[in-house]
């Protein structure tokens, strides 16, 4: 047997970077952006380019897609990294694009990758040379632009959303890398097992670059073992050996941990303890605070559960309690338990919504004074102003309750925002203000008669 041979010496480049795809022909994925016929495909065949943001995962060829843009448009491509650049570098690449532009004709495309970490000032710094033309500024990120950048950059550029690649764009990806004699790994003749493949892409997760630098260390192993021989076949155990355990998908305070916090909150609110566990142990999985969970249990526990089982605020304070006494172990054990308490708790946003009403009421009407008889009447001078005068003391009254009489301004004395559901404990309450509005109703009618 022949051991494996293979020499990269013409190019030491990483396997992603050399089969980074040189013409839109080549490039995998986006159809729903760049497919035949898509307004932006046509404005990149034209060289008509204008400037964009570039949202979406790594690894699904936001680069790739500005330096295929800067070829067509036959701009000069010019690289930032906001992770390593600052003000001095921004006015010197400024200055190179005004000086290509002078002496060249030659438009620069400016290419910012992770621009949401530029601050404001330093997104600022791009808006003069973007509406004067200077240069066609690409930025790309992983975080919501809305969020992460300013909007005068957005309103100076067209958000193009990228989607993780799929399992099909990513066989295609592999096909390529696997069989391409010149930047890939053809002259090996490596073959794949189908359940190493199926693991490879899961691995991957959308991201191509992932998937090329676990088959290239892959193809290294093999490379390295004596007993190979032309024709390896890359294995599960092979892949395993390489990446033992499946990091999950986490950036810490990025889009992602919102999206699994979004996906616990609603799990837990659509009454599915299953989904609520999940979602938590991808959040602990992921490296992520389990106090902010505990956080989101008493906002979900005033918001979408409230009077129905006020139970649930107590045991979701409880085990936020139970973790800071006792550690993680089994800090995080108490905190899955109050999650699958709250998603199993009969649920109700009645409070929730008649407090945003109220709220929004007194924000926006004018500020009505106090009736009389409840302001407060330490004085005599206030006695006299007739403060407090004509008020019933509610526990002098039959059943503690003194029917028909009225607790809010005048002007909002019909307003009855808070309607408890038929769940839960709230099922009780509703039952006991329909009796207490009936009383009402008696009393205003006797007051009538009188």
């Amino acid at each position: 047997m022949t051991s494996l041979s293979l020499d990269f010496s013409d190019d030491i480049r990483p396997l992603a970077a050399r089969l980074r795809p040189v013409t839109l022909s080549d490039y995998v994925g986006q159809q729903h952006l760049i497919g035949p016929g898509t307004p932006l495909y046509q404005a990149i065949m034209a060289g008509k380019v204008f400037s964009l943001i570039l949202w979406g995962p790594p690894g699904t060829g936001k680069t790739t897609l500005a330096e295929l843009i800067a070829d067509h448009a036959d701009a000069k491509l010019q690289k930032l990294s906001a992770v390593t650049s600052g003000v001095k570098d921004i006015r010197q690449a400024i200055t190179d694009a005004q000086q290509r532009q002078q002496q060249y004709q030659q438009r620069t495309l400016l290419f910012v990758d992770e621009v949401h970490r530029f601050n404001k000032a330093q997104q600022d710094a791009f808006l003069p040379y973007i509406e004067d033309g200077t240069i066609i500024f690409i930025g790309a990120t992983t975080e919501n632009p809305a969020f992460a950048l300013n909007n005068a950059i957005l309103s100076r550029a067209r958000v193009c959303v990228l989607k993780a690649l799929t399992d099909d764009d990513l066989r295609l990806v592999l096909q390529r890398a696997l069989t391409d004699q010149k930047l890939g790994l053809g002259v090996m003749q490596l073959s794949i097992e189908p359940d190493a493949e199926q693991l490879l892409l899961q691995l991957a997760n959308g991201d191509a670059r992932k998937l090329l630098n676990i088959l290239e260390q892959a193809a290294e192993l093999c490379l390295a073992d004596p007993a190979s021989a032309s024709g390896a076949n890359i294995t599960a155990l092979l892949i395993k050996q390489i990446v033992p355990k499946q990091l999950p998908g986490f950036d810490n305070q990025g889009d992602m941990f919102y999206d699994l916090i979004s996906a616990f909150h609603k799990s837990v609110r659509g009454s599915n303890p299953d989904a609520a566990l999940y979602w938590y142990c991808r959040i602990l999985a992921g490296g992520g605070d389990p106090l902010y969970v505990a956080r989101r249990l008493l906002a979900i526990a005033s918001e979408d559960i409230g009077n129905a089982d006020p139970r649930a605020l107590t045991l979701a304070l409880n085990a936020w309690d139970t973790f800071s006494r006792v550690g993680p172990a089994e800090g995080e054990r108490a905190i899955a338990q109050a999650a699958v308490y709250l998603a199993l708790a009969p649920k109700s946003n009645a409070v929730y919504t008649a407090f945003n009403q109220m709220r929004k009421l007194a924000e926006e009407l004018p500020d009505y004074p106090v009736p009389l008889h409840l302001r407060n009447a330490p004085s005599k001078l206030q006695k006299q102003l007739g403060h407090g005068e004509g008020y019933r003391y509610a526990h002098n009254e039959p059943g503690a309750y003194a029917a028909g009489e009225c607790y809010l301004p005048p002007e909002l004395a019909d307003k009855q925002l808070y309607q408890p559901s038929e769940r839960g404990m709230e099922k009780q309450l509703a039952e006991k203000l329909r009796y207490l509005r009936q009383l009402d109703a008696q009393s205003q009618q006797q007051r009538r008669k009188e």
